[in-house]
């Protein structure tokens, strides 16, 4: 019993000593009553065991309940502890929620002030309702000049211009001595007096502002008028009409497009004297406000072009048009093409050609390059001074073209192949040659042959950007000396230098410049492909990019030779006699096919031969 009472009271964790004494007694009691028959000694044993075994319980009761009350001190210490670290992390917490409520409100006040400085902003953006608040928008704007042109301010004549984009010598000689004269009491008896081409007399705000920031004077009666008078005055910046410098041509005109929009247009109607040519002007670019225009012969050009390309210029959207070929990325057919889709001309007969095949040209004030919509691959091969020569040196002019830039892309290449792959294509005597020239180069003919490409192409960029003269003498000098050093250190062979300075070379044949680039670099891949498959890596990235060209178009019409077309052989890569050149090219579906109405009378040609 005494070790069930032990137990009993190791379950119950000795909580109440008292309640384990009185129910120990009363056992101890029904015991004696049960065992009165027993004796004496075994009662006496018993009970001494009993309080033998209830001292130790007592004993242990007294250690357990010392263990919990120092376990509880712990705890309470653990607590206290606890308490002071969550008191700590709660100030912690409280110092964080202050730092980040402060920085909350200072990105609040931030925000606010910037907010406050675009609605300002927006807020000076606004369009002005009258001419006096634009006059007072631009005061802003330290250029901007606004003054009376006597010294009492209730007489008549207040101007207002830009002073950076006005010609003195215009506002002096042709505008303020017709200001001078007392009799003119009015805008109307102003307009009449004064001998300048361009008057405006209006209330429009936004003509206003669009006049005055192209270089017009405006005049007031009095400063709080809404009418005023704009008298063009502006700056003539551009310069004269001059040579062409990257398409120069020995036969033909030497006359070239400048930076200013009206004298190209009068380049065009100089040689275009025919009252169908049409102008469309229009203003892209939401910063720049550029000005284009777009040229084409009304019955000749399809309407389906010139409705095309005024669609995407509509549709532009961009801050900044600062020449034809920005203009030329945004409105081409894909963006992705390994080739030029406009060709850029600076040359204004070959913009009159085009024209009169029923293309498009869009010019972009600030450029001296015209664009030309539809474009075909093989326009971008051809020269305006192939129509002033025989029809026999044109033709072989441009088959030399395509030969060059056949040679250009896959001589190097066609090297590399066969000096990794096809040595038995080769005769054996140009094989002695190809592997004594190879002997002591320690690079494979891949590297060899990039390391020489980049080296050209590092020295025509040095010598397109320094001065004419140091570039000249920079190529010259820097292509022998390169070329000398790196064959007798034994980097390259000699055989492959040749090839490589022939293909560079080759490139530069192509007339248009942009075209020439796409060359240039297309060589690249041709020398990969070679390395990895030889000849027939070669051909792989040769139907690649043929197949890439097919699929080309350039303002929707096709761009390559297909689908195939025979009146456009004529004046492709090869062309035939003046005389013969009676239809327009099919590509840009003109309303008028036939250049030549009438036939052209043949005269009687004499040989040697004839009596």
């Amino acid at each position: 019993m005494g070790f069930f009472r032990f137990l009993f009271g190791r379950k119950k964790k000795r909580q109440n000593n008292e309640y384990q004494q009185e129910s120990y007694e009363q056992e101890e009691n029904q015991g004696q009553q049960e065992n009165q028959g027993q004796q004496e000694d075994q009662s006496e044993q018993e009970n001494q065991g009993q309080q033998e075994n209830q001292g130790q319980q007592e004993n242990q009761g007294q250690q357990e309940d010392q263990s919990e009350q120092e376990n509880q001190g712990q705890q309470e210490n653990q607590g206290q502890q606890e308490d002071q670290s969550e008191q700590e992390n709660q100030s912690e917490q409280e110092n964080q929620g202050q730092q980040e409520n402060q920085s909350h409100q200072e990105q609040q006040d931030k925000q606010k002030d910037q907010n406050q400085q675009k609605n300002k902003s927006k807020q000076k953006r606004q369009e002005p309702r009258s001419i006096p608040e634009l006059i007072k928008q631009l005061q802003q704007s330290n250029d901007f000049v606004h003054y009376h042109t006597s010294e009492q301010d209730e007489g008549p004549f207040w101007l207002s211009y830009f002073r950076p984009i006005i010609e003195g010598t215009k506002l002096n000689e042709n505008i303020m001595p017709c200001l001078q004269e007392k009799s003119i009491q009015s805008l109307a008896q102003l307009k009449e007096e004064l001998s300048v081409s361009s008057i405006v007399l209006t209330e429009d705000v936004k003509e206003v502002e669009g006049l005055l920031l192209q270089g017009n004077v405006l005049i007031q009666m009095k400063k709080e008028d809404t009418q005023c008078l704009l008298v063009e005055a502006s700056v003539e910046p551009y310069r004269q009409p001059s040579r062409p410098e990257i398409e120069f041509g020995v036969v033909g005109s030497q006359e070239s497009f400048v930076e200013g929009l009206d004298t190209n247009l009068n380049l065009v109607r100089k040689r275009l004297p025919i009252p169908e040519l049409r102008v469309k002007e229009m203003i892209v670019g939401s910063l720049s406000k550029t000005k284009v225009a777009i040229v084409y012969i009304e019955n000749i050009a399809n309407e389906e072009n010139v409705h095309t390309i005024l669609q995407r210029m509509e549709d532009v959207q961009f801050e900044q048009i600062i020449d034809s070929s920005t203009l030329a990325q945004l409105i081409e057919d894909n963006v992705n093409a390994a080739f030029p889709l406009f060709l850029n001309t600076e040359r204004p007969d070959r913009v009159v050609l085009a024209l009169g095949e029923g293309r498009i040209a869009v010019f972009v004030d600030g450029s001296p390059y015209s664009i030309i919509a539809p474009s075909r691959f093989v326009d971008f091969f051809t020269a305006t001074e192939d129509y002033n020569l025989s029809w026999v040196s044109a033709t072989c002019f441009r088959l030399l073209r395509l030969f060059a830039v056949l040679f250009s892309l896959f001589a190097t290449a066609t090297y590399v192949a066969v000096m990794t792959f096809h040595y038995e294509l080769i005769p054996i005597d140009l094989l002695n040659t190809l592997i004594s020239s190879r002997i002591g180069v320690p690079l494979p003919p891949i590297l060899e042959a990039i390391l020489l490409e980049l080296s050209i192409d590092l020295l025509r960029e040095a010598g397109a950007r320094l001065p004419i003269k140091v570039g000249q003498t920079l190529g010259i000098v820097g292509g022998i000396v390169i070329g000398q050093a790196s064959v007798e250190a034994g980097l390259t062979s000699n055989v492959l230098l040749i090839i490589v300075a022939v293909s560079a070379l080759a490139s530069f044949i192509t007339p248009i410049y942009k075209m020439g680039n796409s060359i240039r670099w297309l060589r690249f891949p041709f020398i990969v492909f070679a390395e990895m498959w030889g000849l027939i890596g070669i051909s792989i990235c040769f139907l690649f990019f043929a197949t890439h060209m097919l699929r080309l178009k350039s303002l929707g019409r096709p761009y390559g030779l297909y689908p195939f077309r025979m009146q456009d052989i004529q004046d492709s890569w090869v062309r035939g006699p003046l005389s013969a050149l009676k239809n327009r090219p099919a590509q840009t579906s003109t309303k008028k096919p036939k250049k030549n109405q009438k036939k052209i009378k043949q005269k009687t040609v004499f040989t040697d031969f004839d009596d």
